[in-house]
């Protein structure tokens, strides 16, 4: 464990980055989920939570128009000027310049959450009070492999809280699913099924070209890789376990092949 420390040269954990000392005692240490004090206001129904992360760059549109976008650390220096920024969290060892808004609270570097992290805790402290009802993550790809990992494990985090979340890469849509859900949108796109955190049992699914019914996909094992969508919409119910979704962004070429399967299922193993 990291002792919770201030580095020197750091700015003081207690001053924002407008420079505004505030009483530390207003303010205890205690689990990130509590320790915003920045409030929405109301909203239309169905509002999205967008999590910006220090990755990859997103190059794509993002659609913050129904939406409240936590911008954590140096997702900033992509972010600015690209997408509205509600609420800046973070450390901001990583950002080249004072975000806008300023944040109501400098975290230190040497700390036991990451940016992404306290910024999950964040968008499900809004989930409990129904302010979100799903959530998009940008930016959480490339870059670090190890943050890329850690950023899977808020995929999951958010999936047993119940919160729906897929965080968009450059070259996929990655979530962490259980129970009965839809992808939408895979028509000849490649689908992988993995079971994340242990074992995963497939009760049956409609609109894949490799079958998946009464199927244990097996910690450690790659057999879920590489499926088909043959259908525009696919339906999966994970009766067991957690599975981690893969969505290639682009249609490749070979899967135009699938699309004229109609549907047929093969009998093989996904390749």
């Amino acid at each position: 464990m990291k002792k919770e420390t201030e580095p020197a040269g750091k700015r003081p954990e207690n001053e924002t980055a407008a420079g505004r000392a505030e009483n530390p005692e207003e303010k205890p240490e205690q689990n990130p989920a509590q320790n915003s004090e920045s409030r929405p206001q109301k909203h239309p129904a169905g509002r999205t939570g967008i999590l910006l992360l220090n990755g990859e760059p997103w190059r794509g549109p993002i659609d913050d128009g129904n939406a409240y976008v936590l911008c954590a650390d140096g997702a900033y220096n992509w972010a600015k000027g690209r997408v509205r920024i509600d609420e800046n969290l973070g450390d901001f060892d990583s950002a080249s310049e004072p975000p806008v808004p300023a944040p109501s609270r400098i975290y230190p570097s040497q700390k036991d959450f990451t940016d992404g992290e306290i910024a999950l805790e964040r968008l499900l402290e809004l989930f409990r009070r129904r302010e979100i009802v799903r959530a998009e993550i940008y930016g959480g790809g490339g870059g670090r492999e190890d943050h890329f990992l850690g950023n899977l494990h808020l995929l999951y985090r958010a999936c047993r809280e119940g919160l729906p979340c897929t965080m968009f890469t450059a070259h996929a849509a990655l979530s962490v699913r259980r129970g009965k859900f839809t992808l939408e949108k895979v028509l000849g796109k490649t689908v992988s099924l993995l079971p994340f955190g242990g074992d995963a049992h497939i009760l049956y699914s409609r609109g894949l070209f490799y079958p998946t019914e009464n199927l244990t996909l097996v910690y450690g094992s790659c057999r879920g890789v590489s499926n088909v969508g043959v259908s525009e919409n696919a339906e999966i119910d994970c009766d067991g376990g957690f599975l981690l979704v893969a969505v290639n962004k682009e249609k490749d070429v070979k899967n135009h092949l699938f699309e004229a399967a109609e549907g047929h299922p093969s009998h093989s193993a996904p390749v």
